[in-house]
């Protein structure tokens, strides 16, 4: 029996799973050092997508592969933070607000993968508990993890869409647990945002060449 899968204690009458909790402690090591725009942000969420995968694969295959697709975005985020292109003066990513075409482009996206990716999940139900705030959760984790990547304060906000549909479906549905860290979630985003927020303003626009001194 995969370890992962059992339970690790019962707390207000609800199975703790260890996958489950070591998974969403993972997820908030991760948030937290993207606040604090550290680069290790990426591996730890590569890790918590990998122990997630390792206790779906094998019976859950729909769980187990959007953590695939979690773990790719981990390693873009990596490579695109380690690039440094946009390195602010303390050494770190710099923080940005996205320009109109980018948040049109990351909205259109949100929509439309939401929609394709409930639709598969309809298709296959053995994919999904419960496919439209299934597809909308997941989606809006891939957007705002690739919003994250590029160093945008957008980030924050995607965070906080998913949150708003997390914390009552998980409490709705019996997760105490899941629904408090999603909580914990919350209140890091605030953080978060108001720290991104306030570096975006003092981070310098790029001159471009041949522009007047």
């Amino acid at each position: 029996m995969n370890w992962l899968d059992s339970e690790a204690f019962v707390l207000f009458g609800q199975h703790i799973i260890w996958s489950d909790m070591a998974g969403n402690i993972l997820g908030l090591i991760a948030l937290a050092l993207g606040w604090r725009r550290a680069l290790w942000t990426w591996p730890v969420q590569f890790l918590s997508g990998l122990v997630l995968f390792t206790a779906f694969y094998g019976h859950l295959a729909g769980s187990a592969g959007k953590q695939v697709v979690v773990m790719t975005v981990a390693l873009y985020g990596w490579w695109q933070w380690r690039r440094g292109e946009e390195g602010a003066d303390d050494g770190r990513i710099a923080v940005r607000f996205a320009s109109w075409p980018e948040r049109a482009a990351m909205l259109s996206a949100a929509a439309g993968g939401t929609v394709a990716v409930a639709l598969l999940f309809t298709a296959y139900p053995s994919l999904s508990w419960d496919p439209w705030p299934d597809a909308y959760i997941f989606v809006g984790t891939v957007v705002a993890m690739y919003a994250q990547a590029r160093g945008m304060v957008e980030f924050w906000f995607a965070w906080l869409l998913v949150d708003l549909v997390g914390v009552p479906l998980n409490f709705a549905n019996g997760y105490a647990f899941s629904g408090f860290v999603y909580v914990v979630y919350g209140a890091l985003v605030l953080w978060g945002m108001r720290d991104w927020w306030l570096r975006s303003r003092r981070t310098p626009q790029p001159v471009l060449e041949g522009a007047p001194a």
